[in-house]
């Protein structure tokens, strides 16, 4: 019922479902691009429209009376980013302890335009041995799905380098807060000789 309900209600938004990926257990899902608030809402339909459950990331500020029961009711794990702590580490525990968890990050990090991604999703998968799934929302398309599943191979320049390029062409609801991705980026910082 409830993956009927999710589905109807995004096709009543206009989006499609896209692919869907592999069915992993454990992963860290990268969900690209992140330019709106909305990206939140359209995601989460997705995942339950699919009948999957992901846990996800967000600033503790959001987790205040009554908003904060609904977000860990929903899978939300407060992140305070001002605490000396590695969440790498303890994310790595939370996918040691569980048969099943994942977990969706925006490699952004927040919603505003960045040229480099924040690379905790791609340490976190890597120190938990799980594959990193590539999750995309793409308002030129009005779809949204997993793309692909990808194994990081410990090479993190090279990795993001490949994630990001994935994305190519995919546009944010504000596409201009979605710096740009793949080769021609790394060109233009002097990454890639020509």
């Amino acid at each position: 019922m409830k993956k009927a309900i999710c589905r109807w209600l995004l096709k009543c938004m206009g989006w499609n479902i896209g692919l869907t990926g592999d069915d992993v257990p454990k992963c860290v899902i990268c969900v690209a691009p992140h330019t709106s608030n909305t990206d939140f809402l359209v995601g989460k339909l997705f995942y339950n429209a699919v009948g999957k459950q992901a846990k996800f990331l967000m600033k503790k500020e959001w987790f205040f009376f009554p908003l904060g029961w609904v977000f860990r009711s929903m899978g939300g794990i407060p992140i305070d980013r001002s605490r000396n702590q590695s969440m790498t580490e303890q994310m790595a525990a939370e996918f040691a302890s569980h048969d099943y968890f994942r977990v969706a990050i925006t490699p952004e990090g927040t919603r505003k335009r960045v040229d480099e991604w924040k690379r905790g999703f791609y340490y976190i998968a890597l120190k938990a041995q799980v594959p990193i799934q590539l999750g995309y929302i793409d308002y030129g398309r009005k779809e949204v799905g997993i793309m692909s599943t990808f194994w990081p191979t410990g090479d993190a320049d090279a990795d993001i380098r490949y994630i990001r390029s994935c994305y190519k062409g995919i546009r944010g609801h504000h596409g201009e807060k979605f710096g740009e991705v793949g080769e021609e980026r790394d060109k233009k910082n002097g990454k890639i000789d020509e």
